[in-house]
């Protein structure tokens, strides 16, 4: 007995597979009356050993290997998670469909864009919970390993109560005045220790309950990541089905990209590159002189409209799916385009960029492998990779103004194509891409810079953008 209560004293690991005949045990001693209710309870709980010597310092650390350890665990679920045949055949003859009706084509990529963002939010919740009921068990674990000392005492006074049950006092009369002696004692004992005890069940019937709420955790993760990869499945096949046919249209689209990339490698700024590529590029010409058509026929219909026709236009700028021109012109658009990416802004329009100047743009943390879509209707002007910006795509939004994203891992569009709000045009690596805003900010996921520009000056995108609930873009 002495000796198995040293070595709960010496460091050796508590092991969790005694956890709930420990707190059961713990609340016969602290309030008998409520060891019965929790017995039932732990008759239905399983629980696997978690050794306190590799969580010590998890729950101080967010960024301890356990922690790190988790999130590979996630990562490689992610990877692992597959798409059956069946769906993919599903899938593909329901693109196949879709491929002769161009307004059912496009609604579709939008309407899979807002679906993906809405399971990667879900996946990204679900994944903050676990990641936050995980430290919250790694604390347990060790506020419990603190108390070895306490734990190894009460078993081994529970142990010899268990081996040496009262003696019969009827039978044998002399055991009377030891019997008194003992309980005087443990009436003296039991009070000292009830506090403690107390919090030792509390904590222990937490932890019970806390691996449970992990275990389902899990499981509802596994679910979101299963859908996701099919909705991922199904955009990867749409944006793969659109530009087939694009390339098929465009049959001097590799001569234009090197030319593109030939200007990106000499112009010295945002503004010189867009001009250059609407002055020499004529994928990019085509598509600012449909940028100016597009702007003088709305003017004029826009004349022709009486008030209550042009609010109603207003009021629902992306419903034409078919549309070939923005239905609204940009400066209108403030308060209804989506962020590009589900994310948060780590970085806004003017704050310091650490160098003296000021941000031209905004930062979005997005999430690795997330998808990008255009926040606006618009012609793709430029998309390559430019000097610190990395991949870089620029949209013509109409009425002088421009749009550019970077940051991206991928492009999945070309110079001089019309894309709509919320169509998929880029995707997120799996971690930061070095461009200039991710190393200002020393970000380790993917940052999306987003920017927004007026006759070629940077202006704050800010009044643009949605509130949350708002944000979503109907093709």
């Amino acid at each position: 007995m002495r000796r198995r209560a040293e070595r709960w004293e010496s460091g050796a690991c508590f092991p969790a597979v005694y956890l709930p005949a420990l707190c059961l045990a713990l609340t016969a001693v602290a309030n008998p009356a409520r060891a019965e209710h929790l017995r039932g309870a732990i008759a239905t709980t399983t629980l696997k050993p978690t050794p306190v010597v590799e969580t010590r310092d998890a729950a101080d650390n967010p960024d301890s290997p356990d922690i790190s350890g988790k999130r590979s665990e996630l990562r490689s679920l992610e990877e692992t998670i597959t798409v059956s045949a069946e769906s993919r055949r599903k899938i593909e003859t329901e693109i196949e469909t879709l491929r002769a009706d161009r307004a059912k084509f496009n609604a579709a990529l939008v309407d899979a864009v807002q679906r993906v963002g809405v399971l990667e939010k879900r996946v990204e919740d679900v994944s903050a919970k676990l990641e936050a009921s995980v430290r919250s068990e790694q604390a347990l674990v060790k506020s419990l390993a603190s108390r070895r000392a306490l734990i190894g005492e009460v078993l081994l006074v529970l142990q010899r109560m268990g081996r040496k049950p009262p003696p019969a006092l009827l039978a044998k009369p002399e055991d009377i005045l030891e019997s008194i002696r003992a309980a005087m004692l443990l009436g003296s004992v039991l009070p000292q220790m009830r506090a403690e005890v107390e919090t030792l069940k509390t904590d222990l019937s937490d932890l019970i309950a806390l691996r449970g709420r992990i275990e389902a955790e899990r499981t509802s993760l596994i679910a979101e990541l299963e859908h996701l990869k099919e909705e991922r499945v199904r955009l990867s096949a749409l944006v793969e089905t659109r530009q087939k046919a694009l390339m098929l249209a465009q049959s001097a689209l590799d001569f234009e990209a090197e030319r593109a990339r030939n200007l990106a490698s000499k112009a010295t700024s945002l503004k010189e590159l867009v001009a250059r590529m609407e002055s020499e590029v004529e994928a990019a010409k085509r598509a600012a002189e449909a940028a100016r058509r597009a702007d003088a026929e709305r003017a004029a219909a826009d004349a022709a409209m009486s008030l209550d026709s042009r609010a109603k236009a207003l009021a629902a700028p992306f419903k034409d799916p078919a549309r070939l021109a923005p239905a609204v012109a940009f400066a209108d658009l403030k308060g209804r385009l989506a962020l590009p990416s589900a994310g948060s802004i780590v970085k806004r329009f003017g704050a310091s960029d650490g160098q003296g100047a000021t941000e031209k743009g905004v930062s979005i943390a997005a999430r690795e492998n997330a998808i990008v879509a255009a926040p606006c209707d618009g012609w793709v002007v430029f998309a390559g990779r430019y000097r610190s910006y990395g991949q870089l795509l620029i949209i013509n939004a109409g009425g002088g103004y421009y749009v550019t994203l970077a940051g991206m891992d991928q492009i999945s569009v070309a110079v001089g194509q019309f894309v709509l709000a919320g169509e998929p045009v880029a995707n997120m690596g799996g971690g930061a891409v070095r461009t200039a805003a991710a190393i200002a900010i020393g970000a380790k996921q993917p940052i999306l810079y987003v920017e927004f520009r007026k006759d070629g000056t940077s202006i704050d995108p800010g009044p643009w953008w949605a509130k949350p609930e708002l944000q979503k873009v109907g093709g």
